[in-house]
């Protein structure tokens, strides 16, 4: 038994050379990137530094083709204007994940990376704030909390009001629209921790704040709630809105007040207005 288990073993003069056992390494590129086409973008990257033939099945157009918005293009003739057209199409989405400004700087877009859903950001300097050009009322003041590194700080004021408008192409879904706020006044953190000042804080528990968003699809939401948790930047939950037709821009209006004259609110930091998908709303409560 030993014999013949040794003889089938041997390699003779002549014999064909031993076959080795089949690997992923073996697997052709076509085959390697239908499987990707499966997978998210994460589990993408991750698999592309498996093997060769994951490595270049990874840069095939038709995979982060199926990743990328449907209406990708428009979004990039947007942002980009005719910049991207020679990028491949993972270079594309790469491009579209990082923060992307517009508007003269004032609005963000970008791709959430695992979902490639599209998520916009308008900064409070895009915003048309009653008093803003006015120091006794609103400073705009310099911050590492915010993705736009300046928030508007209301020091006191009777009349608050804040507007606001912006006109994208959005993917068709459901978005939900959100102002990001602070009580307190955002400063540098000192010894490593971060310190808010939160000592002019008054007037956001008398009457509620009253949110609003208009669409030019005809979509309406409102809601109104009373300002809480000094010292935390929340995202407040105006409501949510439809986008039904991917090939036009959707235009959103949007607005927040406070407009009770019977007594002052003030120590308010206003960052943003944040617009994601809807299904993107239980990460925005672990922020």
């Amino acid at each position: 038994m030993g014999a013949s288990f040794s003889a089938c073993k041997s390699d003779p003069v002549g014999a064909l050379p031993l076959q080795s056992n089949p690997s992923l390494g073996d697997l052709p590129e076509s085959c390697a990137a239908l499987i990707l086409g499966y997978l998210d973008p994460p589990e993408i990257c991750k698999l592309a530094k498996l093997n060769r033939a994951f490595r270049g099945a990874s840069w095939a157009d038709f995979i982060w083709e199926s990743k990328l918005p449907s209406n990708y293009q428009t979004i990039v003739r947007k942002v980009f204007g005719d910049g991207l057209e020679n990028l491949g199409k993972r270079d594309v989405y790469t491009r579209l994940c990082q923060p992307n400004s517009f508007d003269d700087g004032t609005k963000t877009v970008w791709l959430d990376k695992n979902t490639g859903s599209v998520c916009l950001s308008i900064s409070s300097k895009g915003l048309a704030i009653t008093g803003i050009d006015d120091r006794r009322y609103w400073n705009h003041i310099q911050t590492e909390e915010s993705r736009f590194c300046s928030v508007a700080y209301l020091q006191q004021i009777w009349w608050f009001e804040v507007d606001g408008e912006v006109e994208f192409p959005f993917p068709a879904g459901t978005y939900s629209l959100f102002f990001r706020l602070q009580l307190g006044r955002s400063s540098q953190k000192r010894f490593g921790r971060r310190i808010c000042n939160t000592e002019h804080v008054h007037g956001w528990d008398i009457k509620p704040v009253r949110f609003q968003l208009w669409t030019s699809e005809g979509h309406y939401a409102s809601s109104q709630c009373f300002l809480t948790e000094p010292g935390k930047w929340n995202y407040y939950h105006v409501g949510d809105f439809v986008v039904e037709n991917p090939n036009a821009s959707t235009k959103i209006k949007l607005s927040m007040t406070q407009i009770d004259c019977t007594h002052t609110k003030g120590g308010l930091c206003l960052d943003s207005v944040l617009m994601y998908p809807s299904e993107f709303r239980e990460r925005l409560k672990h922020f």
